[in-house]
């Protein structure tokens, strides 16, 4: 039997301190691991920027929390999210689509030659979305790949090509959406929603191609070590080429959504003015300009952000001139808060203590 009593068998001294996380301190050892977690992910910066400037702007500025207001951010960045998916394909790979917004403005036209010609609505998108998609993104992908242009020289060329003829067949003059088109034009941007909710499959869908499918895996690997990548057997020119092709397929479906939401064809629409906002919420959502990393759920919310500053300062009365400033900064703190992130999970300060 001891000779100890039984309280001192059981006191601290004896036994020892009781185990971290048991005490007091439980709960602040569960937040900081949370907040490791959280800070691990890749979203977690711009998800924080977004979460702030709605609360701000919850707070001064009534009309924002508000259905027109929600509808104005969903309409808004809607466009950018599709075609900013493809923008991220193909920034992963280490490549860039100047071209994509003057595939946006010629789109629509192509879509109404074929209704005009007597082809259903849906058909005649899903025509267009294809045979822009192929030509134009194989052509880009060609020139890049097989004959070496740099791919922003490539690009720039084709969109201004694509925009000449553009203006050519149109004669610079804006048309109706096609009258039997209308119908159909609910479920492609006319409604409130719909226009956020293609998008928003459409980024859950190659979300999964960009994280658990092979080509996926071998765009990502293209970007961050091509050499590697082509000694490991992977076909480069063709999963460079097939990202420039759903690039510029994406891009086609965005100029048809926005024309129908707009209800007119209009070839002042798209262009390069398209291209910088979608590569700006690209950039904020944490995509690597140096290839092989990249997120479409973070480039969902670098276009949130990009809206609900719009929006804000719609509703605040600040002139474009003042938006264009604020957009310069906040490109410039996400890229920041991101790239200081990334070095810290590198350096594996981010791990989550037990």
């Amino acid at each position: 039997m001891s000779d100890v009593s039984e309280t001192a068998e059981f006191s601290p001294e004896t036994t020892g301190a009781p185990p971290a996380g048991r005490g007091r301190n439980g709960a602040g050892s569960i937040l900081r691991r949370a907040g490791t977690m959280f800070l691990k992910q890749r979203e977690a910066s711009v998800f924080a920027i977004a979460l702030v400037l709605f609360i701000y702007f919850t707070a001064t500025t009534p009309a924002f929390f508000s259905h027109g207001s929600f509808v104005n951010i969903a309409q808004y960045m809607a466009p950018y999210v599709i075609i900013g998916i493809g923008l991220v394909l193909l920034m992963v790979c280490l490549e860039i689509d100047l071209s994509v917004g003057f595939v946006w403005t010629l789109s629509p036209y192509v879509m109404r030659f074929f209704v005009d010609s007597g082809i259903p609505t849906f058909l005649a998108i899903v025509i267009t979305v294809l045979i822009l998609g192929v030509v134009i993104g194989g052509i880009n992908g060609i020139a890049t790949t097989v004959f070496g242009v740099p791919s922003l020289i490539a690009t720039l060329a084709t969109g201004y090509i694509i925009f000449g003829y553009t203006l050519t067949i149109s004669a610079a003059q804006q048309v109706n959406v096609p009258q039997e088109s209308l119908g159909l034009g609910r479920w492609f941007g006319a409604e409130a929603w719909s226009e956020l909710i293609w998008a928003s499959v459409l980024v859950l869908i190659f979300h999964v191609i960009l994280t658990r499918t092979r080509w996926g895996l071998y765009t990502v690997s293209v970007g961050g070590n091509m050499l590697g990548a082509r000694e490991a057997g992977i076909r480069v020119n063709r999963i460079k080429i097939g990202n420039f092709m759903l690039c510029s397929g994406l891009g086609a479906l965005a100029g048809i959504i926005e024309a129908f939401k707009n209800n007119i064809i209009d070839p002042s629409a798209g262009q390069l003015n398209v291209l910088l906002i979608a590569l700006a919420g690209v950039v904020i959502g944490g995509t690597a300009m140096t290839g092989g990393s990249g997120t479409m759920i973070g480039m969902w919310l670098g276009m949130l952000v990009l809206a609900i500053l719009n929006d804000g300062f719609n509703l605040r009365g600040i002139s474009s001139n003042k938006f264009l400033i604020i957009l310069g900064a906040a490109i410039l703190l996400a890229m920041i808060a991101n790239t200081y992130l990334a070095r810290l999970r590198s350096a594996g300060r981010l791990q989550s203590k037990s």
